[in-house]
């Protein structure tokens, strides 16, 4: 930042995802003392994807706290403490692990503030890296987005920017509910434009709400994660033949902001989904059975087209890896096929 009081304070400045996590762990840890984060490797090893870097020799062992490799267990202990009064920060390696924990997920922490006719909270986030990363098969490469959508009593949140990063995941701790975060492992190492507002401690973005991130006339695009960004090359790649995308990035799954994308399809009468999740019972699917039950299906004028995953476990090579993970010429074609071009 320039020191001379005539040039305006630089108003923004990239941050990467990696480092909007660690700010936002950093100063919710500082803010309320209930707040803790468990996980394997969170502490002395600063995180396996460095998330949690200097929080350790800042915190100490009571607030940063190394787990054996035991998924069940520490998500256990992690729903006992939310339950006694604690915010506890679950980390899961990657989410694809947090199926050793989906009991403690689904039955004790989602069902539990229900069942206790809302005696029991069970204030707790569990976050790591969900869906696809790079040449890591079929093990460590699904989307559960939609697994975890589909339960009540969850809340679920999908970032895809710094920004997104940052305001979900500190909405997510302060919430009272259960919060599954599905970030990307391929976005921690992306830096992203991060204002002046996004990089106060106050900030929040509202968990339920979805964020235009394209305005457009012709087609909207719906994304989560990674394939927002997917979403906007292919709308810069279509705006040079005229095409127009609204771009919507989703940032929560549940409770999913339909309303946004009702209003941008009866504005566009086209309607594009796409995520790195299987077909079938997926995100994109929620979306169109939705957009057909409502007010926006007599604006549609072709038929939603779903843009997804393949329907195959997760392929080792990386040639068949990109066959089966959308890429932009996904996009780019069945914007075409849904506009008839």
């Amino acid at each position: 930042r320039s020191g001379s009081p005539l040039s305006p304070p630089a108003a923004v400045s990239q941050v990467t995802v990696r480092d909007a996590l660690n700010q936002a762990l950093d100063e919710e840890l500082e803010r309320d003392e209930r707040v803790f984060l468990l996980g394997e490797e969170v502490a002395q090893y600063d995180g396996a994807y460095k998330i949690s870097r200097g929080l350790w020799k800042k915190y100490g062992d009571k607030r940063v706290i190394d787990t054996p490799i035991s998924e069940m267990g520490f998500a256990g202990i992690a729903v006992g403490a939310a339950m006694a009064g604690l915010r506890p920060v679950c980390e899961f390696m990657t989410f694809n692990f947090s199926m050793q924990a989906i009991d403690q997920v689904i039955n004790s922490a989602a069902k539990s503030c229900y069942m206790s006719a809302g005696s029991i909270s069970v204030p707790i986030v569990f976050r790591g890296p969900n869906g696809a990363s790079a040449g890591v098969a079929a093990q460590h490469s699904q989307c559960f987005a939609a697994w975890y959508g589909h339960c009540p009593g969850l809340k679920v949140v999908s970032p895809w920017s710094s920004e997104d990063a940052k305001g979900l995941l500190k909405a997510s701790i302060r919430d009272d509910n259960p919060v599954v975060m599905l970030e990307s492992e391929l976005l921690y190492g992306v830096p992203f434009e991060m204002s002046e507002q996004a990089q106060s401690k106050e900030f929040v973005i509202p968990i339920g709400k979805a964020k235009i991130e394209k305005q457009g006339t012709h087609v909207t695009l719906v994304a989560h994660s990674r394939p927002v960004g997917h979403c906007l090359e292919a709308a810069a790649v279509l705006s040079k033949e005229g095409v127009e995308c609204e771009v919507i990035n989703l940032r929560t799954i549940r409770p999913m902001d339909i309303e946004t994308v009702e209003a941008s399809v009866v504005k566009t009468n086209h309607l594009v989904t796409v995520e790195g999740g299987w077909p079938q019972f997926g995100v994109g699917a929620e979306i169109c059975a939705r957009i057909m039950e409502g007010p926006a299906f007599n604006y549609l004028d072709a038929p939603a087209v779903r843009v997804t995953g393949a329907d195959v476990p997760m392929p080792y090579a990386k040639i068949l890896e990109d066959n089966s993970i959308p890429q932009v010429k996904d996009i780019v074609f069945a914007v075409k096929k849904t506009l008839n071009i």
